[in-house]
């Protein structure tokens, strides 16, 4: 008992430093990666849904704030801008395929991010959804700082969009290999660039572990969509709405 109490309290210590966020981010994402290779990397194994889970899971356990964890796990937060911009550099590796193939690309961008916009808001309307779900809904298929923004000025839920984002990203990144093979596409070019626009960062991370030809095509379609649904899901999804509820 004694033990147990002494464990309580220097976790109430550690709990107020910003360091035991960051420790518990990396620990998680390294369980969770060994889980991963352990299971020779299956998709059904993704190492970001098994650190979701794992943080949510001590989150809950200790009762450690959410924001007292973040104030740790916000330098991991601030590493997404770089790591961002960083895909540039496989993606100027690809310039001349991305040049050749620049029309089937950007018919491959419209009909994607068009189509996961529509669908999603569509489905939530047909289900008897608000108005104020279904644009949280709509621009779930591009990065998370996008979607939450075009959610927030239309009238929806910011953090429900961001789970939404996130889930998206996950559902993409396990299924999408399934979904290929069942499909008979076997291009890389074809499967990142898909998987970039429909699951962006999570799909792409998983597009690099299968081949950098791969991410490189993901990231821009990632790319590419975060800034054709910010221009485009602002006006796209009241009109659906609309349309849907007459």
């Amino acid at each position: 008992m004694n033990d147990l109490a002494q464990f309580g309290r220097i976790w109430v210590y550690l709990a107020a430093s910003p360091l035991l966020g960051l420790t518990l981010t990396l620990c998680a994402y390294l369980a969770a990666f060994w889980v991963y290779t352990r299971c020779r990397y299956s998709p059904l194994a993704n190492p970001v849904a098994i650190s979701i889970a794992l943080i949510t899971l001590i989150l809950n356990l200790t009762g450690m704030n959410y924001h007292d964890y973040f104030s740790g796990a916000q330098f991991i937060h601030f590493l997404l801008g770089p790591a961002t911009v960083a895909l540039a550099i496989p993606m100027a590796r690809q310039l001349p395929r991305v040049r050749r193939s620049f029309v089937p690309l950007l018919a491959g961008l419209f009909a994607g991010s068009l189509t996961a916009i529509i669908s999603a808001v569509t489905i939530i309307v047909l289900m008897g959804g608000s108005y104020q779900l279904a644009v949280s809904m709509g621009p779930k298929s591009a990065t998370t700082p996008i979607a939450m923004g075009i959610s927030e000025k239309l009238g929806g839920l910011p953090a429900l969009t961001a789970v939404l984002v996130i889930s998206t990203g996950i559902v993409g990144a396990v299924v999408a290999r399934f979904i290929f093979n069942w499909m008979r596409i076997e291009s890389h070019l074809i499967r990142g660039f898909a998987l970039g626009v429909a699951s962006h960062g999570i799909g792409t991370a998983r597009a690099f572990q299968v081949s950098p030809e791969m991410g490189a095509f993901s990231g821009l379609g990632m790319g590419l969509n975060g800034v054709l649904t910010a221009f485009v899901a602002p006006w796209l999804i009241p009109i659906v709405v609309r349309l849907m509820e007459h």
